[in-house]
């Protein structure tokens, strides 16, 4: 981009879970798709990881807004404030004029006209003027480095925070899908259920985050397993506070349904596939994308299930938003991709 450019050109991965920009080639925002808001004024506090610290500690004159769920935005006025406050984060903007911003935002496979419109809104409101949307399974492959264009199948499973995104693509189209609200948001809510029915504890949103991340699995038997996670919180009957060490057995005991239907997801979604593109898939394997993609086990897991190789993609969770970063270089070459 030359000197004097005018327009600035960002991809965003608008996710229920996280919101990355990608500015010059950089990834140059990673933060939680959060917003802390004043009720009074109605002034934003705090976005992302700030606003995160504030999630589930906040006195009655502050509350912290989610404004994405299952990957579409269900709070209009907290997803432009907070599309806003991320953009003005880019470190190396200018800020002495205001320029005209081209974005590339990307949208879940299943989302409706009236969810992609609420997308493109809120991304105009924020100063996009052109604004363009791909689907997340298409960018996921663009981001993992497939050849979104060739004349083969290849097929992805992008499990985020809102939605699980199946697809199978083949030159430059999504020929079936299927876009599941079964996803990090329910793993953790999962997670949170769990610990109240088997440990008598009651704990947090981000404290059920934490034992996903840290003990989460979806097998019983691990090569190099994590050791217990302590768990602190309020007795559901006493209210005094207790301990609990939590295994991944227990985590994979606990995921087990969720994770059943994403496997009946990808069986529907092979079921659909023509018989050509099914034997592209078998040779090519199928790729695992999104935060989910860290499950410890998941892959090996599916693969057991499906008898078809399944691999994660190099940094799972940055896929989408790298293959956002690269349509928005090759806008004119992937526009047929995009909305």
């Amino acid at each position: 981009m030359g000197l004097f450019s005018f327009t600035q050109e960002i991809a965003m991965d608008l996710g229920t879970a996280n919101t990355i920009i990608i500015y010059g080639d950089k990834v140059v925002v990673d933060e939680p798709s959060i917003v802390a808001i004043d009720r009074s004024t109605g002034k934003v506090k705090a976005i992302g990881k700030e606003a995160r610290a504030m999630h589930e500690k906040t006195n009655p004159d502050i509350k912290t807004i989610r404004p994405l769920r299952d990957g579409v935005i269900a709070d209009f006025n907290a997803a432009e404030l907070m599309i806003k406050g991320m953009i003005k984060m880019i470190p190396t903007r200018r800020q002495w004029f205001t320029p005209s911003i081209r974005m590339v935002v990307c949208i879940p496979s299943g989302s409706t006209e009236v969810e992609i419109r609420a997308v493109r809104d809120s991304a105009e409101h924020s100063g996009g003027r052109d604004v363009y949307m791909i689907y997340e399974p298409m960018a996921a492959a663009i981001g993992i480095g497939l050849d979104v264009t060739a004349p083969e199948g290849h097929m992805v499973v992008d499990i985020g925070g809102g939605t699980a995104e199946i697809a199978v693509i083949s030159l430059g189209g999504i020929v079936c899908n299927r876009s599941i609200t079964v996803a990090g948001d329910v793993f953790t809510s999962d997670i949170q259920d769990y610990m109240r029915q088997q440990h008598n504890i009651r704990i947090g949103e981000r404290t059920a985050e934490e034992i996903k991340i840290r003990v989460g699995s979806v097998l019983p038997d691990l090569i190099d397993p994590p050791s217990d996670f302590i768990v602190r919180g309020p007795n559901l009957m006493t209210a005094l506070p207790v301990e609990v060490p939590v295994s991944f057995q227990e985590i994979s005991h606990c995921l087990d349904k969720s994770i059943s239907r994403i496997e009946t997801a990808i069986l529907d979604v092979l079921e659909q596939t023509p018989p050509e593109l099914y034997a592209d898939i078998v040779t090519h394997g199928i790729y695992l994308a999104g935060g989910g993609g860290l499950l410890r086990g998941l892959d090996k897991r599916l693969t057991d299930k499906i008898n078809i190789p399944f691999k994660v993609a190099e940094d799972p969770l940055r896929a989408v938003a790298r293959g956002t970063g690269i349509a928005l270089k090759n806008v004119d070459k992937f526009s047929f991709l995009m909305r």
